[in-house]
């Protein structure tokens, strides 16, 4: 099914455009010269879909683009001229995995304009992720997206329905497999949010108390959202060697969109840690063989060699997490557990790569963006000892930065033809703030890894088609206005693991449905986003 934006297509507008563009000259000696809102002049323009760009323009009416191509100022009058020579014209880019949800629910308009993706080029961020659900409403879709209608974000914004939030409304922190009519009641839980525009099932399987969860639970959950028409995507259960291993938890996410029959989306793949680091053709040839036998099998990345997550679900093992943090806290101060639980934490450290390759990060912490080895130090502890003192002190989960990438393993999936960029902005981590930049400035500039085509249509129209969103990713008449021009000596992150919070240069506008979000390099306070909504056939929501 397509995807809409909750408003209606201002198609009689878009018809008088488009009969005067074809009527130039109506009268002997006398050309119509259609009215627009701006035009795009003379700018290198990649339409998100072709391998070269174009020399010309890009002409927007309303919400819409009208024409890209040669003369458009001959055929255009426009109230506003904007002489892109020597820039770059994309489609705005689309991140499929983003965790902007402090600025989307705040009460200050001005941190709703969620300026670390603006700033990018972003124009559209999925939300929900990782089995989260939606920000605020994490098992009500319908309320998530009324609430965005009331408090517009400055980005287009999709969600998932969340495994994680589902299963911990019907189950709580339990480790156990859900009862026949609990499972119908997460069940209905899906379909619901399906049929109130979710795109699709989201699972962070890593993570308890999803982490509990059988293969077979999640399958039952994902044909619900196969009826509907959406994707399953997946945080895989293990990204390394923690459990089941990552060659296995590929396999799992395989084998649930096949007997779930739907799109299966692998969110920022990737082969963490020592244990791990050199399988990514491994993982690719199992990608592309389920391919080859006719699944729709994708994945989206981030381009940077550190994850991003929490000290705790770093180190602590899965067991320990059941009941929830509070339970888990008062294991780690159990005596009688005390041995088993540093030895496996132990053993994660190593996975990680070691003391040296652990970041926590926290507002306000003298500790803050120093590494893990250099705290236990200072401390005069063993690294596990000095971790376990910065949980115990905090009163949420630590977010934590960890080197544990190869470059050949990023690089191999970047080049995949299936691989998308997306942020996994977060917290503490630079890629919320220099994701897009930094992949341009380091795998195009620097590297040669892609060129400058292969990066914009995997941030915009292959991630628009792949998800199945209709109108965004490309620049064609008819599309909305989601339009970025970018400066390519001057698009680069700011950001890095010591400072995560600095916006990007080189964005010089950005509009969002038509209007400037950005303008001369500057925010400029619009918040012009919409809720992107999907809306399966109503029969298929009739029993639900």
């Amino acid at each position: 099914m397509p995807w809409h934006d909750g408003r209606a297509v201002p198609a009689l507008r878009l018809a008088a455009i488009a009969a005067a563009s074809l009527i130039l000259g109506a009268q002997p000696g006398q050309a119509v010269t259609p009215a627009a809102d701006l035009l795009i002049r003379g700018g290198t323009v990649y339409d998100g879909a072709s391998a070269e760009p174009l020399a010309g323009d890009v002409v927007i009416a309303g919400e819409r683009i009208v024409y890209v191509g040669a003369g458009g100022d001959r055929r255009f009058r426009a109230g506003r001229v904007l002489d892109a020579a020597g820039l770059i014209v994309a489609p705005g880019f689309i991140d499929p995995h983003g965790h902007p949800d402090e600025f989307i629910r705040a009460v200050d308009a001005r941190a709703r304009l969620v300026l670390p993706w603006l700033m990018q080029g972003v124009s559209t961020v999925l939300v929900g992720v990782d089995g989260a659900g939606p920000p605020g409403a994490p098992t009500d879709v319908a309320r998530f997206f009324r609430a965005l209608e009331r408090r517009p974000a400055g980005v287009n914004v999709g969600a998932y329905v969340g495994f994680g939030a589902v299963r911990e409304r019907v189950l709580g922190a339990a480790a156990r497999a859900p009862t026949p009519a609990e499972l119908g009641r997460m069940q209905t839980l899906v379909a619901r949010g399906l049929c109130d525009g979710a795109m699709g099932l989201s699972t962070g399987l890593f993570y308890p108390p999803q982490s509990f969860a059988t293969t077979e639970e999640i399958i039952a959950l994902a044909g619900e959202a196969a009826i509907r028409g959406g994707i399953y995507d997946s945080h895989l259960r293990d990204e390394s060697s923690y459990g089941v291993g990552l060659i296995a938890a590929v396999e799992e996410a395989i084998r649930i969109g096949q007997e779930g029959r739907l799109p299966v989306h692998i969110a920022h793949i990737k082969a963490l840690g020592v244990d791990v680091q050199g399988k990514a053709p491994e993982v690719t040839a199992l990608i592309d063989a389920a391919r080859a036998r006719g699944q729709d099998v994708t994945a989206d990345q981030y381009p940077w060699d550190a994850s991003g997550s929490s000290l705790e679900a770093s180190l602590v093992p899965r067991w320990a997490f059941e009941g929830g943090r509070r339970r888990m806290l008062a294991r780690l101060a159990d005596a009688a557990l005390a041995d088993r639980l540093r030895g496996e934490m132990a053993d994660n450290l190593r996975r990680r790569g070691g003391a040296e390759s652990l970041m926590p990060v926290a507002a306000g912490q003298p500790w803050s963006g120093r590494r893990l080895a250099a705290i236990a130090a200072d401390w005069g502890l063993d690294p596990v000892d000095a971790a376990l003192r910065i949980m115990r002190g905090q009163p949420d989960d630590t977010p934590a930065i960890s080197f544990n990438m190869a470059d050949r393993d990023i690089e191999l999936f970047m080049r995949q033809p299936w691989v998308v960029t997306s942020s996994d902005g977060s917290t503490g981590h630079p890629r919320m703030y220099g994701t897009y930049p930094r992949k341009y400035a380091t795998y195009v500039l620097e590297k040669h890894t892609l060129s400058v085509a292969e990066f914009i249509n995997g941030s915009t129209g292959r991630t628009a088609d792949l998800l199945g969103i209709a109108r965004r990713g490309h620049l064609r008449a008819g599309d909305f206005a989601d339009v970025v021009i970018l400066d390519p000596a001057r698009f680069r992150a700011r950001a890095d693991y010591l400072h995560p919070r600095r916006l990007a240069t080189g964005v010089v506008a950005l509009l969002v449905n038509g209007r400037l979000a950005v303008d001369r390099g500057q925010a400029t306070g619009i918040a012009a986003g919409r809720p992107i909504v999907r809306r399966p056939p109503e029969e298929r929501c009739a029993k639900r």
